[in-house]
């Protein structure tokens, strides 16, 4: 498969605001692609993004330069065996906390309907886990491209089997979520150069992720037998980027980072701060629940520009990111 980008660079879909349609229409028009993210959006909110980008790519003067959409595998849970651990760490979290809706499922069915009927679009990846084989096969007819985020050889056979054209191999210095495709996992630790070769003999084309910071990553992964690396904490700072006042703040005061599931449940690399040292070891690895009841707390915080109480999404290269715009980031990543 080969990519429909002009350079070997994407921008990670960081969800939650990063990656917003600014930043992903501006990285394009440098020549790089990337995912607008379609987590925690609901099938009319991802519409409008996509509209918004494309009018910003036709005020640039790009077209229909293509772009991809991320989407969030929803996966089983058990209110039965979890409610108990949920509440208990919503005691803890004290007052403030939202509700759990152990029915959600992130509108994932909408948003591929949306995907398929209504706005294609070039690529669709897809975190978590795996889409079906049905729904690789209609996304294909669609005329788009698949691609899966992956740890680990399992979890990539899995996506090879489903008929994925691509795979996104994720390696542990990767900021924000794990893509492990189990939500109770634990990750492992490879980077993704140590990831590369035990999964070539799949035969698929890799897009290296994680820990990306400076030229020399992108050229070692490239090196490897990566077709392309995605970048993500590296464009945190660039005024297109949708990152929070607080979560930049925290960018530059930062304390290193950590993977944790005091925020979402999921096991998620973070900067630092006093939200993370005080729940680290508290939250059942329960998802979206456990997002759902911290959501709230978060937003607060970040409304008052509080970094302490936040989830700060960073990469382990986090201390390198430079408040520029993305084609400068993109200038200083090339080979």
């Amino acid at each position: 498969m080969k990519l429909p980008i002009a350079l070997p660079l994407m921008l990670a879909p960081m969800a939650g605001g990063p990656t917003s349609p600014e930043l992903l229409a501006a990285v394009t028009a440098a020549g790089a692609g990337g995912f607008l993210p379609g987590g925690y959006l609901t099938a009319a909110q991802l519409e409008g993004r996509l509209g918004e980008l494309s009018d910003r790519m036709v005020a640039a003067g790009l077209g229909d330069s293509p772009h991809g959409v991320n989407l969030f595998v929803p996966g089983p849970t058990d209110r039965r065996r979890d409610e108990n651990a949920v509440a208990l760490y919503s005691q803890r979290l004290g007052e403030g906390v939202g509700r759990p809706d152990w029915g959600d499922r992130d509108h994932y069915e909408d948003k591929l309907r949306l995907l398929l009927e209504v706005h294609p679009v070039a690529m669709v990846s897809f975190t978590f886990g795996c889409p079906t084989a049905e729904e690789v096969t209609a996304l294909h007819r669609a005329g788009s491209r698949v691609l899966v985020t992956v740890t680990d050889a399992e979890e990539a056979r899995a996506a090879a089997a489903v008929g994925a054209d691509a795979l996104v191999a994720q390696g542990f210095d990767a900021g924000g979520h794990r893509g492990t495709h189990a939500v109770t996992k634990i990750p492992n630790r490879r980077d993704a150069l140590a990831l590369i070769p035990e999964l070539t003999g799949l035969g698929l084309p890799l897009i290296a992720a994680g820990g990306v910071a400076t030229r020399g990553d992108v050229q070692r992964l490239l090196a490897a037998g990566a077709v392309a690396v995605q970048v993500g904490t590296a464009f945190l700072r660039c005024p297109e980027a949708g990152t929070s006042a607080a979560h930049r703040d925290l960018l530059v005061t930062g304390r290193g980072t950590k993977v944790t599931r005091a925020f979402s449940g999921r096991p998620a690399r973070g900067l630092v701060n006093d939200f993370l040292l005080a729940h680290d070891d508290q939250a059942p690895a329960v998802y979206p629940q456990v997002d759902q009841i911290t959501k709230p707390l978060r937003a607060a915080a970040a409304a008052r520009g509080d970094s302490s109480q936040v989830s700060g999404w960073a990469g382990t290269g986090w201390a390198a990111a430079q408040e520029v715009p993305a084609a400068e980031v993109i200038a200083s990543l090339l080979p």
